[in-house]
């Protein structure tokens, strides 16, 4: 089985070394081994990098370099997708890193009979240091963000939702094509909205697993969750059945609070206080839970503060794209977004290797 492995990458020079030698040193036969790395608009070394890393791995069966104008993720995604050849196409984002037999374990899987295949995707840390440990604890605890189930190690076989890295069979995207290039943050909740839709099924599996670097700073989480927020509220007018209810958990606490707080200003100063203490004391209960994760330290202390911040960033992000969403359903070019679908498809479905 010929397989496609794809990573586009951002100005991604400080985290790419690892993913790279990563691949070097897969154990599935490189000869069966294509890559399709797109540099999608980097300022920095990366296209050096991936340059030098062809240079010196020449034993796979192809290494495929594109670069393009800076874009979205959805648009560097489908070029790669429009340039892969393999019977399997796995996809693992730029600030990742897989062990040395992901690729084997994924070609068992779906030899197997699975269609997608991945697995577990816990977040690690550049630094071993008291602060990144806690904003680890605060990206992967379940109050902070870690709902979903390929976020976690599997035990035994389970089938999601939605995968991370995962490994799709030549014929999933061949058939429900590629992202959708208008959607920023969501546009895997899309794509695999419409996988689900196609009948294929998400298998974690437990021996698969990777890993992602987390944001190394608060501010950078900050503003990932604001992001993250603010395309829940934009696709919802776009693709409603893609999200969960989940999705809207932070926009529901700050939509409370402003409607509290309204209430309180006219008398009703009760509905705030339940809300906020009740808010507390859950916030409460899930920092004491958090403060061993990865070893106890007194920086845990500022997760207290540092829960509360996250979900209002997300919740506000989501009121102002559910705001903007009417105009941005209205100038949303969706004959463009379905072209580039279809062209995707029609690639994979014409690809070959020679």
């Amino acid at each position: 089985m010929t397989v496609s492995l794809c990573v586009i990458a951002y100005n991604e020079e400080n985290l790419i070394r690892g993913l790279l030698d990563d691949i070097a040193k897969q154990t599935y036969p490189h000869e069966l081994t294509e890559l399709i790395f797109v540099n999608n608009g980097s300022t920095d070394t990366t296209p050096a990098l991936f340059s030098s890393f062809a240079n010196i791995n020449d034993d796979f069966l192809r290494i495929c370099i594109r670069s393009q104008e800076k874009s979205n993720q959805a648009h560097g995604w489908n070029t790669a997708l429009s340039n892969a050849m393999g019977d399997l196409i796995i996809r693992i984002d730029a600030h990742a890193r897989i062990p040395h037999n992901y690729i084997s374990e994924c070609v068992a899987e779906i030899e197997k009979g699975e269609c997608i295949v991945g697995g577990g995707r816990p977040c690690i840390t550049q630094r071993k240091t008291p602060w990144s440990t806690t904003l680890l604890a605060a990206e992967e605890c379940l109050f902070g963000s870690s709902i979903m189930g390929y976020r976690r190690k599997h035990e035994k076989k389970e089938y999601l939702s939605s995968l991370f890295h995962a490994a799709y069979k030549r014929e999933v995207f061949a058939k429900v094509g590629g992202f959708n290039e208008y959607l920023g943050r969501t546009e895997d909740n899309e794509l695999h909205y419409r996988m689900r839709k196609a009948g294929y099924k998400f298998a974690c599996c437990p021996n698969i697993s990777s890993n992602q670097y987390m944001r190394a700073s608060f501010s950078g989480m900050i503003k990932q969750k604001f992001s993250n927020g603010l395309w829940i509220g934009l696709t919802l007018f776009i693709s409603p059945m893609c999200l969960s209810v989940m999705h809207f958990a932070p926009f529901c606490l700050v939509a409370g609070i402003i409607i509290t707080a309204i209430l309180a200003a006219k008398g009703m100063a009760w509905l705030l206080i339940a809300l906020i203490t009740a808010y507390l004391l859950f916030d409460i209960s899930i920092t004491i839970s958090a403060l061993n994760f990865g070893g106890y330290n007194k920086t845990k202390l500022l997760l207290f503060f540092m829960f509360p911040t996250l979900h209002i960033s997300y919740g506000i992000g989501t009121l102002l794209g559910i705001i903007c969403a009417v105009p941005f359903r209205i100038n949303h070019p969706m004959k463009k977004a379905k072209a580039a679908i279809r062209r995707v498809k029609y690639d994979v479905r014409n690809n070959t290797i020679e």
